[in-house]
């Protein structure tokens, strides 16, 4: 079993690493469902971390279907991160109908490589995503990252499992969505898979007289072993 935490700063991604985490997804705003970090961020990270690092390229929030420039943006990014010793990019271009947009994903995956490559939550918007993971395959993508097109991992746990069986070795599914240490364990032996995905964050008080957010997020060292102890 592997655990990947969403870490959104260079101090969450340390956290992750000293919780006993095998790989990070780093990326900023979880409130907009995660965007690309800062170069400096992706440097101080993997200055810093021994274990696998992973970015998100994602240049905004909302759909999945981005403009030239947008794109651009993205191949941008994951040359920057190939250059700078990232171990794998996530990302998922969609067209207008929800489907995989072959052409643009096929381009990053070719700028990535030799990264690994995992295509994220944009999965979760496929119509069809037993076709869909069909050509990931065929696309040579390593995992796909997916809650089973519901509001959690638990609430998609049928489809995870479904998704496994399908992959059958050929594909990775990695789940993410609401998985924690009070819930982990049964679901991985629900679903059979073989590495998950959380963010294991906790609430840090920006104290009494904070002008902005009372409160940050930050990955917790604690909830990163337990959730290994339970699992690996």
């Amino acid at each position: 079993m592997k655990v990947e935490i969403c870490a959104s700063s260079v101090q969450s991604a340390v956290y992750a690493q000293e919780g006993g985490a095998h790989r990070i997804e780093l990326c900023c705003n979880l409130k907009e469902g995660g965007l690309t970090p800062s170069a400096g961020t992706i440097q101080l990270v993997r200055k810093w971390l021994a274990i696998e690092v992973f970015v998100l390229i994602r240049p905004r929030n909302g759909d999945f279907c981005y403009s030239d420039m947008e794109f651009e943006t993205m191949l941008k990014e994951v040359f920057f991160c190939k250059e700078n010793g990232v171990d794998g990019v996530v990302f998922g271009v969609l067209k207008k109908d929800n489907t995989i947009d072959r052409q643009r994903n096929a381009l990053l995956i070719e700028a990535a490589r030799p990264m690994q490559v995992t295509f994220h939550r944009a999965f979760d918007c496929l119509p069809d995503p037993s076709e869909g993971l069909e050509q990931l395959v065929q696309m040579g993508v390593d995992r796909v990252l997916t809650s089973g097109q519901a509001a959690s991992a638990i609430e998609g746990q049928e489809m995870i499992r479904a998704l496994t069986r399908q992959a059958n070795q050929r594909i990775g599914i990695l789940p993410g969505g609401g998985l924690h240490q009070k819930n982990v364990e049964d679901f991985i032996n629900f679903t059979k898979v073989e590495e998950v995905h959380l963010s294991a964050k906790q609430a840090i008080s920006s104290g009494e007289n904070s002008l902005f957010a009372a409160h940050y997020y930050e990955t917790s060292v604690e909830e990163v072993r337990a959730v290994v102890n339970l699992i690996v």
